[in-house]
């Protein structure tokens, strides 16, 4: 609890920005796009990392808990001070988005949203490959924080594959420099990697250097309809097995193409049971011929329909389509517990089979779609959290999900990151030993534990709530 010589000295340090105590103001940093509630003591905007740092520093000598927050359309709770403390939010420092064509990086300041480096980039003719569905909205500092993915991952990777250099605040208040801007670094140990994907844990991240590519010169989309999802598994992995490597490969079920065609009618089959969503970029000869070779593998495997754009139009139409999947289904009912559990690709089939019978098994509004090319799907259960029986439910086909995706050798996330929902899961997939040495690291690192606490490390009996 922050008392009022702590507030006091906030605003001592904070002089080129905000110290929000207004409970109105504290409110609506008390909440993310998953579940909880939970009101902040203060919240800071400022643009200045030298403040930033010393209100750390404030924190670290008071024990004080601190939540580096962006746009908060995290998904499992990473920003949420679960402990009050202070919001620190990151969203204002949206200053720094500078391209350096001849390097192939861009530097950036972590309030940018993601979709203002895409369109820097391709102005230059390159591209910076994470596209997360939540671009538009989400900013990079948060993007690094969860190591986000999106549909080009399959092709590209995700965040941490195209960071090399960043400045962070320790927990202790001091500034850092990890990396830099050259591609080959290896000068120590590569704390880059290690922070991105701590989820605010062992610092906060301010700027950072991205890797750009030369943007591919041509595109080819494929659509195939499916009447039955296991051989939409079972195509998805004849295609990877083939040779073809797609830039985006993407999965939606029988419920979100309904969903969509009723939000926004585009003449989708909504008989099918799962489409694919397929894209192809590189050179305009071999992707000609990639995109016939898919074709033929779809309709091998069982696809009854295979749509192949005729121009950009098209394509962008088809592609709306997976966009849609989102808002479409919070039609249906109010409340969507958003799951991202990945898989080998080898298991994607067993996956969607085993995601059906759950289905079934609960009695919930289960919806799947995903990026599928790399087994990251995402289970989304659609309902309503006023109905206690019914999120009980929920609550044990989530637990399933999730136990599933160990079994088969995946992952509780392959984007969205741990935070406070999925902590009660972290030892079933990295076991005692594995958590512990997180849990080292963690306290080497912060060992006031004021950084973003309550995030990835269970408390002793913590399990999923979603009431």
């Amino acid at each position: 609890m922050l008392t009022n010589d702590h507030i006091a000295e906030l605003k001592e340090i904070v002089q080129t920005g905000r110290v929000l105590i207004d409970e109105s103001d504290r409110y609506s940093y008390s909440f993310d796009a998953s579940f909880g509630t939970y009101l902040p003591d203060a919240v800071v905007q400022t643009k200045s990392v030298e403040e930033l740092a010393k209100i750390v520093k404030l924190a670290n000598r008071e024990g004080i808990p601190v939540y580096p927050r962006g746009q908060s359309t995290s998904l499992s709770g990473g920003p949420l001070p679960v402990h009050g403390g202070v919001v620190l939010d990151l969203s204002v420092m949206d200053d720094v988005l500078e391209i350096y064509e001849e390097d192939l990086v861009a530097v950036v300041s972590v309030g940018v949203l993601t979709s203002a480096i895409h369109k820097a980039a391709e102005e230059k003719g390159l591209i910076y490959p994470p596209d997360p569905s939540s671009s538009n909205v989400s900013t990079i500092g948060g993007n690094l924080a969860e190591n986000a993915g999106g549909p080009r991952g399959l092709k590209y990777g995700v965040t941490k594959d195209y960071v090399i250099g960043l400045e962070v605040i320790t927990p202790e208040g001091e500034i850092i420099q990890t990396g830099g801007r050259t591609v080959k670094n290896v000068t120590g140990y590569d704390l880059t990697k290690l922070i991105v994907g701590s989820e605010g844990t062992l610092g906060i991240i301010t700027n950072a250097v991205l890797r750009l590519l030369p943007k591919p010169p041509a595109t080819a989309t494929l659509m195939a309809v499916f009447s039955n999802l296991v051989d939409a598994g079972r195509a998805i992995t004849k295609i990877l097995t083939s040779g073809i490597l797609p830039s985006k490969m993407e999965l939606m079920d029988r419920a979100s193409i309904i969903a969509v065609e009723n939000y926004h009618p585009m003449g989708l089959p909504t008989e099918a049971e799962a489409i694919i969503l397929l894209e192809l970029d590189g050179h305009p000869l071999a992707i000609k011929e990639e995109i016939a070779k898919a074709e033929l593998l779809c309709f091998t495997t069982g696809a009854s329909n295979v749509k192949i754009p005729k121009d950009d139009l098209e394509k962008e139409e088809i592609w709306k389509a997976r966009k849609l999947v989102s808002p479409a289904i919070v039609r249906i009912k109010p409340t969507k517990i958003s799951e991202d559990a990945t898989v080998p690709r080898s298991k994607i089939p067993e996956m969607c089979e085993r995601l059906q019978q759950i289905k079934e098994k609960y009695k919930v509004n289960l919806v799947v779609f995903g990026h599928i090319g790399d087994g990251n799907l995402h289970p989304n259960i659609i309902c309503d959290k006023n109905d206690v029986e019914e999120m009980s439910r929920v609550e044990k086909a989530v637990t399933e999900i999730f136990t599933t995706a160990v079994e088969l050798g995946g992952t509780l996330s392959g984007e969205h990151g741990i935070g406070h929902m999925k902590a009660p899961f972290m030892e079933m997939e990295l076991g005692k030993a594995g958590l512990d040495m997180m849990k080292r690291i963690k306290a080497v690192w912060d060992p006031n534990n004021i950084m973003n606490p309550g995030k990835i490390f269970p408390k002793p009996g913590q399990k999923l709530e979603l009431k």
